[in-house]
């Protein structure tokens, strides 16, 4: 039996996971309408086969890394998500079980970030897979988190912990290296999930919407992204690498090696959110964080001056990282 057109896989696959206004992707166009008093925030991200996931990763993975790496831009906006657009451009060689498999993770993720799909566009890519996810979301009018806007004496926190899936990535591209060696299967396993399954830290938006008077959330590395976000208002920071949040597995990794503290802070795919408040409004923004499910951890302080931010060890030791972030060019 041959594989069905374009129109029949729609309607197998990806009809069933269509949200209010999409009217079960029978249109060219779905319609959404924000809840009154509020903004719609629009952010987009691409995910490539070999360059944002290995193509053997389960369907399922994948299409939760498209759809979640989305979600955390509109965490970090302090944004309620409403729904999603997907573009997935298929190799020559898609079987109807990867479709499936992909279908029923889309889906199992949409539920869990309350981000139904309203529509998109399925085409041949002509090489590796490609698929890009347009996500809506919605803040009170005029609350959204800007990344600019940091001042002079703000706290800098992070959610959750830093470099875990870094090292995920580094155990997948050397699975008989030392570090793989010298980690516990229960250390590697958390190290690899995180790399493959973002975690959007959506309850951590109203908190964010009170409190922050920046943010944006961590996909490129701590370090770069941190630079990213004071460059823009002329500033620099003062971290504290002690009070950097770790989960057990990565600060068993640097007990094995050290260095790897440069992995776990330039390495990427943290999906955390990043952000500068108020020294007055600390202690409110960490336990309304708590409350919501999301540990939130204060990191350092920004400061006055440019450069890359300054990361200090307990010795006292100062550290920098020029080139702090990924970058696809």
């Amino acid at each position: 039996m041959g594989r069905p057109g374009e129109d029949a896989l729609i309607a197998r696959h990806f009809a069933p996971l269509s949200g209010p206004g999409a009217d079960a992707l029978r249109d060219d166009a779905a319609c959404l309408r924000p809840s009154p008093g509020h903004d719609l925030v629009v952010t987009v991200d691409a995910v490539a086969a070999g360059i944002h996931y290995f193509p053997e990763d389960p369907p399922g993975s994948i299409a939760r890394k498209a759809l979640g790496v989305n979600c955390s831009d509109l965490a970090a906006k302090g944004a309620t998500p409403r729904g999603f657009l997907l573009t997935l451009a298929l190799p020559d060689d898609w079987t109807e079980a990867w479709l499936s498999a992909f279908a029923a993770g889309l889906g199992e993720a949409a539920r869990d970030f309350a981000c139904p799909l309203l529509g998109g566009d399925t085409v041949r890519s002509g090489g590796p897979a490609l698929l890009s996810v347009t996500a809506f979301g919605e803040v009170p009018a005029g609350r959204m988190v800007r990344r600019p806007g940091a001042r002079p004496g703000d706290r800098l926190c992070v959610s959750g912990s830093i470099g875990d899936a870094a090292l995920g990535l580094r155990l997948r591209l050397d699975p008989g290296g030392p570090l793989a060696a010298g980690l516990r299967p229960e250390e590697r396993a958390p190290l690899l999930d995180r790399y493959l399954h973002p975690r959007p830290r959506l309850a951590l938006a109203p908190a964010l919407c009170a409190h922050a008077r920046a943010a944006m959330d961590v996909s490129d590395g701590l370090a770069g992204d941190l630079a990213k976000m004071l460059r823009l208002e002329g500033l620099t920071a003062r971290i504290e690498r002690v009070a950097i949040p770790l989960s057990q597995a990565a600060a068993a990794a640097l007990r094995l090696d050290p260095e790897l503290i440069e992995t776990v802070l330039t390495g990427g795919d943290d999906y955390e959110i990043l952000c500068a408040v108020p020294p007055g409004q600390l202690d409110a923004f960490l336990t309304e964080a708590a409350a919501a499910g999301v540990p939130a951890t204060a990191i350092g302080t920004v400061v006055a001056g440019e450069g890359p931010p300054v990361f200090v060890d307990a010795a006292g030791a100062e550290r920098r990282f020029a080139g702090g972030s990924f970058s696809h060019f």
